[in-house]
C-alpha cells in the first residue's frame, strides 16, 4: 500500500517542507515533530510547561486526524532545548500517555525560531 500525507486543518503551518504526518503500509503513522506552537495565535506560549502542553496537544490533533489516538503511539523522539526540563517533561508525559507509555528518546538540542520542545512519533493502526 502507498504512504500517505496525513494533515490537520487545526494544526500551525509546518516550519519547513515537510508533511505533518505520512501513513505507510497501511499499518504506521508516522508523524514530524510537533512544536508548542498553539494553532489559534501561529504562536509559542511562554514557558516550557505550557510549551510542552501544546506540544503533546498537537501531536494528539495529527494521531487524530489519521483516525488513531494517543494510545496507539508506540514511540517518540522529544527533542528538548533544555535539559532542566525533564521532569516537567515526565509529568506530561505521564498525563498523555497514563498507560503502557510508548518508548522513547529524548535528545538535548537547539531547536528553531526559541522554540523549547518538538516531540515526533510513529504509531500504529491497530
Amino acid at each position: 500500500m502507498p504512504s500517505r500525507v496525513i494533515e490537520s486543518e487545526r494544526m500551525p503551518a509546518p516550519l519547513g517542507p515537510y508533511s505533518q504526518a505520512v501513513g505507510a503500509s497501511g499499518e504506521f503513522v508516522f508523524v514530524a515533530g510537533q512544536s508548542g506552537i498553539d494553532p489559534a495565535t501561529g504562536e509559542a506560549p511562554a514557558g516550557f510547561e505550557a510549551q510542552a502542553r501544546t506540544a503533546f496537544e498537537n501531536l494528539a490533533r495529527v494521531i487524530g486526524a489519521a483516525g488513531l489516538n494517543m494510545a496507539d503511539v508506540v514511540k517518540t523522539t522529544i527533542y528538548l532545548a533544555d535539559s532542566d526540563q525533564f521532569p516537567a517533561l515526565n509529568t506530561l508525559f505521564a498525563e498523555f500517555f497514563p498507560s503502557a507509555p510508548p518508548t522513547r528518546a529524548v535528545p538535548v538540542v537547539a531547536l528553531p525560531k526559541g522554540l523549547l520542545i518538538s516531540i515526533e512519533a510513529i504509531a500504529v493502526r491497530p
